[in-house]
């Protein structure tokens, strides 16, 4: 900005940092394993009978950075190939991708789902038709292309949700309910707001068991590292009651910040490839909503920068204090504004204090702390919500970390070094 605000944040230190490892249980399945497992899955009967000649198969794929998702999603079209079936791939991801066709394509491209790399089409369309009521009589619509298959496939990870709690909340029933139902379907789930979405999600997912051709699901757990740790095939009359048990593990498992405060909390990027909510508030503590809980408490928040694989939607940046210039050039407002909308959230979309670089974001957050100097705030550092394995910490935790087994300490506190730009390097 180069005015009074520069100036003012001149004087304000920063202080040393160091990098740590934190250590959680590694239980995987190995990369190279997975097309033998998938297929120990698939020729049991609950999947390999639903599957007959000529048949065309819709795969569901979302928007999330599943580690493993592209090869997982090859497996299963190979094998629907190998039953004689034609498969297909269908974006389900609600209004992301800007609520686009071509958007929502475009997310799948990014994440290494191609027609190339998977080896069928990928149909990506915003229409939808209404396959039926729920219980309370909502109308229930999903993805066109997928309604006109032959059957359905589900496949998805089990994780937390980052706006409410529940039985069922990241999963397959969520990708029924959400994730098939596009904008507008998914729109109808979020139309009652966060506090029924524990209610609504099951009820829109049940009526989809009910009306619409879901052959079975495969549900994704990963370990705290990014890395696949189970696979599990859920007939589709099994997930109503299966799923729930698989939520538990898949929360057993989830990462998190290893110091539960901070004076400031800086997010190197947010993104939809890393958390539906950009920055995933189980570990960050920027919730959006009353509906869910946990994550570090963190007095102030800088959020640096946003992934290229959003392309431009920074849902999740309402949850920080400070931005930078750079991310907020990025910003696509109608993918961002349509995700809030369909959510019925606006919290999430609001735009922090821009300032010029990562420097002076930091600074401004160190600044607006209410207690104790700025040279011995306590700072956490993470590149991003889904990575915690290396996160760096600031000295005001040097002495209190070394008793906790779970982290080693990588390195000695010392000064953070900046580029010419005043970015972190």
């Amino acid at each position: 900005m180069g005015g009074m605000l520069s100036q003012r944040l001149l004087s304000v230190p920063i202080p040393k940092m160091f990098s740590v490892r934190q250590i959680f249980p590694r239980d995987l399945i190995p990369q190279e394993e997975i097309p033998d497992k998938m297929q120990k899955i698939l020729i049991q009967p609950k999947a390999a009978s639903k599957i007959k000649e000529r048949m065309r198969i819709a795969i569901t794929a979302g928007s999330r950075g599943i580690a493993d998702k592209p090869l997982i999603l090859k497996c299963i079209v190979n094998f629907v190939k190998k039953c004689n079936a034609i498969p297909f791939i269908v974006p389900c991801m609600g209004s992301h991708g800007g609520a686009t066709a071509e958007g929502q394509k475009g997310l799948l491209a990014d994440l290494g789902i191609t027609e190339e790399y998977c080896g069928c089409k990928i149909h990506s369309s915003m229409e939808t038709v209404c396959i039926g009521n729920t219980e309370e009589g909502k109308k229930v619509y999903i993805d066109a292309n997928a309604a006109s298959a032959d059957g359905i496939i589900l496949v998805n990870r089990l994780k937390p949700h980052t706006g409410y709690r529940g039985p069922y909340e990241s999963g397959l029933m969520k990708m029924m309910a959400i994730g098939l139902g596009k904008q507008y379907g998914a729109e109808q789930c979020h139309d009652s707001g966060f506090k029924n979405m524990a209610v609504n999600v099951p009820s829109f997912g049940k009526a989809i068991l009910k009306h619409a051709k879901i052959l079975f699901g495969v549900a994704i757990i990963e370990n705290s590292y990014d890395e696949t740790c189970k696979l599990e095939l859920l007939a589709a009359e099994e997930i109503a009651d299966k799923e729930p048990a698989l939520l538990k593990k898949a929360s057993n498992l989830m990462p998190r910040i290893l110091v539960d405060s901070c004076d400031v909390l800086i997010v190197d990027k947010i993104g939809k490839n890393f958390s539906g909510g950009g920055m995933d508030p189980n570990i960050t503590g920027t919730w959006h909503t009353p509906y869910g809980g946990g994550g570090i408490r963190a007095h102030r928040v800088a959020v640096l920068d946003i992934s290229e694989e959003s392309h431009g939607n920074a849902h999740g940046i309402g949850g920080a204090n400070a931005t930078t210039r750079r991310l907020f050039e990025k910003i696509d407002y109608d993918a961002t504004y349509m995700n809030g909308l369909t959510a019925m959230l606006m919290s999430p979309g609001r735009i922090p204090w821009i300032l010029d670089n990562d420097k002076e974001a930091i600074q401004m957050c160190l600044l607006n702390c209410e207690e104790g100097d700025a040279q011995n705030r306590r700072v956490v550092r993470i590149p991003n919500s889904l990575h915690l394995e290396r996160i760096i910490l600031s000295e005001a935790y040097y002495d209190e970390v070394k008793h906790i087994p779970e982290i080693e300490i990588l390195d000695s506190p010392h000064e953070t070094l900046f580029n010419e730009s005043n970015n972190l390097f």
